[in-house]
This record gives C-alpha cells, structure tokens and sequence, in this order.
C-alpha cells in the first residue's frame, strides 16, 4: 500500500538541541538524499555534507547515513540526515526534503513499514513505543527485552505446540476411515495439558510485564466514611484527597501513582459505596464498581470501631474474592481487648499502623521487577489474547476428556492459534494496526 511512497520526519524532540535527526524512508530515499546533498552519499559510511536549499544557498551542514534496504530499520532505503537541532532548520529541511519527493510521516508509519517488512514483529514494535515512554529503568529493560524478541520466541513456541497438535487431531479426521480412535490416545491429553501449563506461565509472566508497563492498579472500597481517603493520603505521603467527617466527600474516582515495594502503583480512591439519591454522587458510585471490576487489586475498608455490617457484608459478597484484601481502619480507637476478625487486616491511616503490612499484602503476588532480569514488556491486549487462547486449550481439553469429535478439537485450537498469532501480528486486522501505530509518536 505504500511501495512507492517516500516518508519523511523530524525524530528529534521539538525545542533546541545540538543536533535534530531528519529520516527519510521509501524507495526515492536516495534519491532526495543525493538531491539535497548535490553529492553521491556511500552506503554503510557517515558522511559529512552540505545540505543545499532549491536556490542554490547552503541551508545548514551536518552529518549524512545511507542504509541501503533491506538493510535499514523499515527495510527499505533509508537516509538519515543530522543537522542542528534548531526547530528552524529543521522545518527547513524537512519541507526541502518533501520538495525532492517525500512526504510528510504518519504517526508510527517508520514502524509500521518495519513490521510490514518483516524488519519485526507487532509485539516488537509496540515494544519501540514502550521503550521510549518507559518510566523507570526497570521498564527500560523489560522493553528491550521484548524488542530483542524474548516475548515473541515463547509465543512462537506455543504457536508450533498448537500446530503440532493440530496436524495430528485433523491428520487422523482426514483418515477416519482407517479406524483410527485418535481420542484414546493418552499423548493428546498430556500434550493439551502441557501446552495449558506453558501457556499458563507465559501468562503470569506477562501479567507481571503489564503490571509493569500499566502500574498495578488498587481500587480503595468501602462504605461512606470507612477512611479511604485517608489512607490514599497516607500511602501518597501527602493530602491528596480531601478528608471530612461529612458522608459522599468523594464523589469521583481520585487517582495517586506511586512506587510500592519497587512495584509501579497507582491508588484508585473512589467513592463510599451506598444507595445514593443524588444523581452526582450516584454517578460517583457507579464509576467507583467500573474502577473496582478492571482493578488488579481491590482492598476494602470497614470502619473498625462500628465493625461490619449487613451492607458491608453484600458488598463482599459482590467482590471478586481472590482479589480482595478486607482491611479494618481506625484500629487505634479499639479497646485493647477487643474482638478482631482473623480473616482481615487491621490499620490505622492516621498513625500508620499496619500500613507496612498492607503494603505487603498488595504486593505479595507481584515481583520486585528491579531484581527479576526475566521479565519482558507487556500489554494489556496480550494478555488477553493469552487468556483467550488458554480458554481454547482448555475447550479443547473438555472436549478431549468428554469423548467428543476431533472436529470440536481441531476447531479450538484453531481458535488459540490464532489468537497468539494476534500477538506477533501474524495474523490481524488493519484496524487494530491502526490503532496501535496511531499511539507512536511521529518520525518513529
């Protein structure tokens, strides 16, 4: 769709710098490199050069690359000019580049043609985004870890476990007549069992990518005045969020990022969950269940001198167990001798008591990712394309354990197959390709 398109772009930042890289890529790369320099540019070689506006004058000199494709980054020539970094010169440049035949980049386009080429793969190039806005060294090094391929090679490996046990359930459909039962074959079970386990650990791991990338997001619920905001406050260090002894203060979702453990947090103070008449504060609470059903963590408050009630106890209820951490606040205005709840944790935002124990206890299951030299980048979409695709495994594995046709079989796996292709961009859709390349930033 672009064979005969020449891109160019500013890859520098905008402001004033000692130097200001231009890139050109397109099959007039060349051609407009040679133009603009009045001179014959070497492959391989850095050259230094004039760069010569259309009338003749010297618009500014600098340094010139010649990558000659499908030896360059987007797999097809490319020129590379360092000029000073001064928005002027470079507007200047860029608009006599365009003049010679190019025209302005997309958002992500250089990207995108690296992956159209087969230069990378998708979870490769989100990777060059990823590494570009990281945030801590620890992000730092798990994208580059994802754009060496790390992430990529264990997809793939699950790609041919896929395929293998395709070709042999659909192998033996095709010769049904040769009264061949594939379905008592115990190797199907314990390899649709096998590829469940790797999928299932390529999945933790990258959960722990995305944790990562994203921030582990912990949801703070509860009743009016259980002391959410306070504790958002405390864990901040600083008054974040306004603190009353008025009911429905909060009435929308407050968000706080901070570093826990080493772990990329961000705290999600929403909004006392009751039936509520006023239409702000109802719509408060209704953002506050969409917060808690998307968090990694929901830890939930219970005012400790008043204890749990009814309305406490049909919320948990509500609350995805495995992710909730039933807090008591305000212990230290509990007598000594009074009863506590074995099952909960107990607090106090106001002193700071027990706040060390909950911070472990949000981030007991997540690693310390500046000590684990394993972990790769992730994105939320592939993770979900790994749980769809352990889903089809383990519809393939009923399946298998109930007797069914080979049919159903070959069918679910043909659905995993296809959504771990979704992650390496084997197989997509130009609409999602539009999406993600739209997020880069321009001249990448």
């Amino acid at each position: 769709m672009f064979a005969d398109e020449t891109i160019a772009a500013i890859a520098t930042p905008p402001g004033i710098g000692g130097i200001g890289v231009i890139r050109v890529s397109g099959p007039a790369a060349y051609q407009v490199g040679t133009s603009l320099c009045q001179k014959a540019i070497d492959a391989g070689a850095i050259q230094f050069r004039r760069f010569i506006a259309a009338d003749g004058d010297t618009l500014d000199h600098g340094l010139c690359l010649y990558f000659r494709g499908p030896h360059s980054f987007t797999g097809e020539d490319c020129i590379e000019i360092q000029a000073h970094g001064g928005p002027v010169v470079l507007d200047m440049l860029l608009e006599r580049v365009c003049e010679l035949g190019a025209r302005l980049a997309r958002a992500g386009e250089f990207s995108e043609r690296a992956f159209l080429n087969g230069r990378i793969d998708l979870a490769q190039a989100e990777a060059i985004a990823d590494l570009i806005e990281s945030g801590s060294r620890a992000a730092s090094r798990a994208a580059m870890r994802s754009l060496e391929g790390r992430f990529s090679e264990r997809v793939h490996v699950l790609v041919d476990e896929v395929i293998d046990l395709r070709a042999f359930i659909e192998a033996a459909l095709d010769f049904a007549e040769e009264e061949i039962d594939f379905l008592d074959n115990r190797q199907i079970g314990e390899r649709l069992d096998n590829c469940r386990q790797h999928l299932d650990e390529l999945l933790a791991m990258s959960e722990q990518g995305r944790t990562l990338r994203e921030g582990l997001s912990v949801s703070l619920a509860g009743l009016p005045n259980a002391g959410k905001s306070s504790l958002l406050n405390t864990l901040a260090g600083y008054d974040a969020a306004i603190v009353t002894d008025i009911e429905g203060t909060t009435r929308d979702v407050l968000r706080e990022h901070m570093s826990l453990k080493g772990i990329p947090v961000r705290i999600n103070d929403t909004a006392g969950l009751r039936d509520a008449q006023n239409p702000v504060e109802a719509e408060g609470i209704r953002r506050a269940w969409a917060e808690i059903e998307s968090a990694d963590i929901v830890v939930y408050l219970v005012d400790a001198q008043r204890g749990i009630s009814n309305a406490d106890r049909e919320i948990l209820h509500k609350l995805p167990a495995d992710r909730t951490r039933l807090v008591y606040n305000k212990a230290d205005l509990l007598e000594e001798d009074s009863a506590r709840n074995p099952d909960a944790m107990y607090i106090s935002a106001r002193d700071g008591d027990g706040i060390e124990e909950l911070i472990e206890a949000i981030t007991d299951h997540s690693v310390d990712f500046n000590q684990d030299h394993q972990v790769f980048l992730a994105r939320r979409r592939h993770v979900d394309a790994l749980r769809l695709a352990r889903d089809a495994v383990l519809a393939a594995g009923a399946s298998f354990a109930e007797g069914a046709g080979g049919e159903l079989m070959a069918e679910d796996l043909r659905q995993a197959q296809q959504q771990l292709n979704e992650i390496t961009g084997e197989f997509t859709s130009d609409d999602l390709l539009g999406r993600i390349f739209a997020r880069f930033c321009i001249g990448k």
